[in-house]
């Protein structure tokens, strides 16, 4: 009797032993999951912190507390000072990435004196009043124009290529085809900046046409592109001889095919290894979903003035990454992170001075820049 009782006085000490070690391990389970959520809140109300600050106007100074530090080593994409641009910064540097595919629009163009198209106020569909068209896009439509081609060349006179210089933005892209890192870059821009900083053709997808050459838009038959410029700068529509239908220069209106170089892209962003988007809306179709034809293990970078497309997600996909505000300002730092700003100036430098002074601009770009400055200085004319 003793000896049953014994046993199961045992029992029930082994079974009061067996909970507490539950109980503990539990507790120690617990604890990590506790922390992590103490870590989430801290999260928010950094993020709080960040939002309060913007919205009272501090300082650029800011950046440098604490909660903006903690806000930075977040994996995920940020808009945060040099958070984003460090982190593909380090990519590059570790020759992680050799093949990157850069997206643009006409926010690269806007530093240059270009306006983008739907910046409210100064975007240019927000200045067609004088054209009195019906909507704003109707200056870019093959049908509208068909019928009346006169609102699109007035326009196209302060469009053609000549009036306005590359950018740094321009040159930071050249600077990537100089560093043998450039695989293809894919522009809705129709200004023509991008050959004139020197990127060469074959590197380059003009996705919506360009002034470089000009046809019939009923026939397509090709006409002199020079003879076409002439017509327009003095307000005359150039006819076709075949059809007399207008001739227009080669920009892809609402309504046409895209170039067939447009279509390289099912070869190039499967290659990616990043995807840089710099100054764009991502409005316009076909082109805007070629930013979702990447790996999905590719990093993608976006630098704008605010998110867009896939970008607009919150929180961002992993490997997304953004930084945003000015254009310029942001490519700057990230050549400064790259440690390529002055070797940028340099080429950029070089580049305009020899077409200034109507030289041919590689030869003049690898020559020492104390012959260029020397020049310069025995010069009478302007320096740019």
């Amino acid at each position: 009797m003793s000896k049953a009782k014994s046993s199961r006085e045992r029992r029930v000490v082994q079974a009061r032993v067996t909970r507490s070690s539950v109980n503990l391990q539990d507790s120690q389970r617990i604890k990590p999951s506790a922390s992590g959520l103490v870590n989430d809140l801290s999260l928010m109300r950094v993020s709080e912190q960040q939002a309060s600050s913007t919205r009272k106007g501090k300082s650029q100074k800011d950046c440098n507390t604490p909660s903006t530090k903690l806000a930075l080593s977040s994996p995920s994409g940020s808009s945060a000072p040099h958070g984003a641009l460090a982190t593909i910064s380090r990519l590059i540097k570790l020759g992680r990435v050799r093949n990157i595919v850069v997206v643009a629009g006409a926010g690269i163009s806007t530093a240059s004196g270009i306006p983008d198209f739907r910046t409210p106020g100064t975007g240019l569909y927000a200045n067609l009043v004088k054209y009195d068209i019906p909507y704003p896009e109707a200056i870019f439509n093959i049908d509208y124009f068909s019928d009346n081609p006169h609102p699109f060349f007035s326009m196209a006179k302060e469009l053609y290529p000549g009036f306005h210089r590359p950018n740094y933005v321009h040159y930071f892209i050249r600077m990537l085809h100089k560093k043998g890192l450039l695989l293809r870059m894919y522009t809705q821009n129709i200004d023509g900046l991008e050959k004139l900083c020197g990127i060469p053709d074959d590197k380059l997808v003009e996705a919506h046409g360009s002034f470089a050459t000009a046809a019939c838009h009923l026939c397509y038959t090709p006409y002199p592109a020079e003879e076409a410029k002439q017509a327009i700068m003095n307000d005359k529509i150039p006819i076709c001889t075949f059809c007399a239908g207008a001739v227009k220069p080669n920009v892809v209106f609402f309504g046409e095919d895209l170039p067939e170089k447009y279509f390289q892209h099912a070869e190039d962003f499967p290659k990616a290894d990043l995807l840089m988007i710099m100054g764009t809306s991502l409005k316009i179709e076909p082109f805007a979903s070629l930013v979702n034809t990447v790996k999905s293990t590719v990093p993608r970078l976006l630098l704008n003035r605010d998110p867009v497309g896939p970008f607009e997600r919150r929180p961002l996909k992993r490997g997304d990454y953004m930084e945003l505000g000015d254009l310029v300002d942001s490519v700057q730092k990230f050549a400064d992170i790259l440690g390529w700003h002055s070797e940028i100036q340099h080429l950029m430098n070089c580049h305009e001075n020899a077409l200034f002074y109507n030289t041919d601009p590689n030869s003049s770009e690898n020559s020492d820049s104390s012959e260029t400055d020397s020049r310069i200085s025995d010069s009478s004319g302007p320096s740019n």
